[in-house]
């Protein structure tokens, strides 16, 4: 009987290693980064760089910088998009709409300063009560932010291309007005979503970090057409005010450290003259102490002279002029 067995296994092992042989294993054929040709490593880069600068001689009305002030509305996506169903955490989501987002509107108001929110659209169709409020300013924009917060990276080309095309028809049908822009959820760029953006027609995109002025993405070495309004974990709320429920790692940053953060960089991108991209989330930004922190920063901003204030898409119309000179 042993001898049976014996015999049964070094035929499986011959059958294992004959099949190695005339089919591959992807795990052990397949080519380490640290094996990559130059020219491998420039292909793989090269599908999404940064272009030429679009930073324009001076900003509308001889303006030294453009400020852009641009809020998240995620609420309970996060939680939705990884099958979390707490009440708990769906209460810091509400929170976003019901504390949050009024403050910040009316933070705005108060200075007559216009934003961009990015939305996912399921927080559209959870709380179109706010996102009508946004909309009735008459001074705001909602750009596309995915369709539950959906990590792109994780998806098929045509599942991308279906959320994408799903999150742009709810919000134009929500708000009466085609969105122009886009910042991905989590800042995740797939190698598919610059192809997606294009075939929606979108102006830009304000996900990418290559630089801190506005530039053109390159698709494969050549000119896209799209305009990068390019962030910074530096200047986003989360990194600094962002609290995980289930992870013992907890921030403990007041408001003054961050206030100064991005004071400093509001005043170096104010002597270069560029441009200023503030990323911030109602739910964290939205807190007393934090919107009040925020009123201070846009205090110290209004010190200063020739200052532009705009949405994403006013900026990018601005910037694109420059793509044709």
């Amino acid at each position: 009987m042993m001898k049976k067995y014996l015999v049964i296994g070094l035929c499986l092992t011959l059958f294992v290693s004959v099949s190695l042989f005339i089919f591959g294993n992807n795990e052990i054929q397949e080519e380490q980064p640290w094996q990559w040709s130059l020219e491998k490593i420039n292909s793989i880069m090269g599908k999404v760089r940064a272009g030429k600068d679009l930073t324009p001689p001076s900003w509308p009305d001889g303006s030294k910088i453009a400020i852009a002030l641009s809020f998240d509305f995620d609420a309970e996506t996060n939680a939705l998009r990884d099958k979390i169903i707490s009440p708990g955490i769906f209460s810091q989501g509400e929170y976003s709409a019901r504390a949050a987002i009024p403050r910040i509107l009316a933070l705005l108001d108060k200075y007559r300063i216009p934003a961009t929110f990015f939305v996912p659209a399921v927080t559209a169709l959870i709380h179109p009560e706010e996102i009508k409020a946004i909309v009735a300013k008459g001074r705001h924009e909602i750009g596309i932010h995915g369709w539950i917060h959906e990590r792109n990276s994780l998806l098929s080309e045509e599942e991308e291309r279906e959320l994408m095309k799903k999150s742009y028809d709810a919000l134009k049908e929500i708000t009466g007005k085609a969105p122009v822009g886009i910042r991905t959820p989590s800042w995740d760029f797939s190698l598919s979503t610059l192809k997606i953006i294009k075939e929606l027609g979108l102006l830009y995109d304000s996900s990418l970090m290559a630089d801190d002025r506005p530039y053109e993405i390159l698709e494969n070495g050549q000119p896209s057409g799209i305009v990068e309004l390019p962030v910074e974990w530096l200047l986003d709320d989360y990194p600094y005010f962002g609290f995980s429920r289930y992870s013992s790692v907890r921030p403990h940053i007041s408001p003054e450290d961050v206030f100064s953060i991005w004071a400093a960089e509001f005043d170096k991108a104010y002597e270069e003259g560029t441009l200023f991209v503030l990323t911030m989330h109602p739910k964290y930004i939205g807190h007393r102490s934090r919107i009040a922190m925020l009123e201070k920063l846009i205090q110290h901003i209004l010190t200063h002279e020739n200052l532009w204030f705009a949405t994403h898409e006013a900026i990018a119309r601005y910037a694109k002029r420059n793509i044709q000179e």
